[in-house]
């Protein structure tokens, strides 16, 4: 393992998150801008339906943009226009290689995930504090198990411009609650111990979903982030629900025209669609 493998791998075990440039040039960075105003201005018109709509937090969205929108959903499909900037973005040797690292494991461990885009919300918004897969609802013990297994994915934000939004606890992806964090308000503005996490633009946070996070958004301040993750074949059922709630209709048609290392994603979407065939029913972790 190199020293910068080593090194990547330490700091996401010890604080759940890690700061990384993206390696995009300033012309794939001008590209993702683009393609990603293009399909915010269409899902605000209505001409999108896989989108995060307000006020919900979590999926399931309905598909009306019409009390304002905070996200666009799919960014791999191929019925998205611009899909395919995306998907090169989503399997780009630097990223492909930063996942690897995080993970200690080869291309043909990976499985193809999620990437949506975090947008500037219609109007002030926030994210209640959660771990994304365990539910509120969870005792400490069994938190505790959970947070045991193995993570089985990475996890990142991409700012395409300046972002602080993404506030979280370092070190609580490897432990239950405290009683503080479990008794605070949903909104608490002041967790003991909290950060926000400071990007600038194509600076990437790789996170463990599990930490405990939560976000703040302002509708006055742009906002263009790529939300994505790529799990670890090994992860199975852990890793299903996560990202199946999502949607999984069109996974097999992906276009990987333009991806770099095309065997390799290949592979990564073959084996969602072999995940997608052995959990069907997977539900959701939140029901707001």
């Amino acid at each position: 393992m190199s020293a910068r493998s080593l090194s990547l791998r330490e700091g996401i075990e010890r604080d759940g998150y890690v700061i990384v440039p993206s390696g995009l040039t300033a012309i794939q960075l001008d590209d993702l801008r683009s393609a990603s105003k293009m399909i915010t201005k269409r899902a605000r018109d209505g001409y999108w339906s896989h989108i995060r709509t307000l006020p919900r937090q979590f999926p399931p969205w309905l598909n009306d943009p019409s009390n304002g929108i905070w996200g666009v959903q799919q960014l791999m499909h191929p019925d998205l226009p611009g899909s395919d900037v995306f998907t090169a973005s989503y399997f780009s040797k630097p990223n492909l290689e930063t996942v690897k690292s995080l993970l200690d494991c080869e291309a043909d461990d990976l499985v193809m995930e999620l990437y949506n885009l975090l947008t500037r919300p219609d109007e002030n918004f926030e994210l209640r504090w959660h771990r994304d897969d365990i539910p509120p609802t969870a005792t400490a013990k069994e938190e505790a198990e959970r947070l045991r297994k193995p993570a089985y994915h990475a996890q990142w934000n991409l700012a395409l411009y300046p972002d602080s939004s993404l506030i979280l606890v370092p070190g609580s992806h490897r432990r239950p609650l405290t009683d503080a964090e479990r008794t605070a308000g949903p909104y608490e503005a002041n967790m003991p111990n909290q950060i926000h996490v400071k990007l600038e633009a194509g600076e990437m946070a790789f996170y463990n979903n599990n930490i405990l996070h939560r976000g703040s958004y302002r509708s006055d301040v742009e906002r263009m982030t790529l939300h994505g993750s790529m799990g670890h074949v090994a992860g199975g059922s852990l890793r299903a629900r996560n990202v199946l709630q999502h949607g999984r209709e069109w996974i097999d048609s992906v276009d990987l025209s333009r991806v770099e290392d095309r065997r390799a994603a290949e592979g990564m979407r073959d084996r969602l669609v072999q995940l997608a065939s052995q959990y069907e029913d997977v539900g959701f972790t939140h029901n707001d």
